[in-house]
């Protein structure tokens, strides 16, 4: 009995030291420099909610940052303003969800690096190709503010509040 007793009780020992390694492994890649986008994500989204306000429009807002020159993780963040779907105005009319389009023109830009809707280009499957996405090279990566809700001339001026306020602390 005392084997058995002494087996169970390391056994419980080294599940209890391995927890910590096991933990460790499930846990999610950190992206380097998420801490100060986090600090100033929030401006950027409240920079772009007023803008969408004054030009009377709703919809999505996203920022996100992402550590060197290709995609390997990001930090984002986002708000609605309003609302992130437009009803259906007819049985022909299926609605929109602008928080889909403004993550679509977020990935546009992560695989381009270029603003979204820039020309020429082909979009690739997932990607729509419609302006409304601002992108910046950063201190040590990129900074990218979508907007979806309005007409695209609109959606680019929200992202560029965004990314005016983002440029101020990263």
């Amino acid at each position: 009995m005392k084997i058995t007793l002494r087996a169970a009780v390391l056994s419980l020992l080294a599940a209890f030291l391995l927890l910590p390694a096991a933990k460790a492994q499930t846990t999610p890649p950190q992206v380097p420099g998420a801490a100060r986008f986090d600090a100033v994500a929030d401006k950027a989204l409240l920079a772009m909610r007023k803008k969408a306000e004054e030009l009377n429009i709703q919809g999505a807002a996203i920022v996100a940052y992402f550590e060197g020159d290709t995609l390997q993780s990001w930090s984002s963040r986002m708000v609605v303003v309003g609302s992130f779907r437009k009803e259906p105005k007819d049985a022909t009319d299926p609605g929109s969800n602008v928080l889909a389009f403004a993550y679509q023109k977020a990935s546009e830009m992560a695989n381009t690096l270029r603003n979204s809707g820039t020309k020429p280009y082909t979009p690739m499957k997932g990607e729509l190709g419609w302006e409304g996405g601002v992108i910046i090279r950063g201190k040590s990566g990129y900074l990218i503010a979508a907007f979806s809700g309005g007409k695209s001339e609109d959606d680019v001026k929200v992202s560029h509040a965004g990314i005016e306020a983002l440029q101020t602390g990263l």
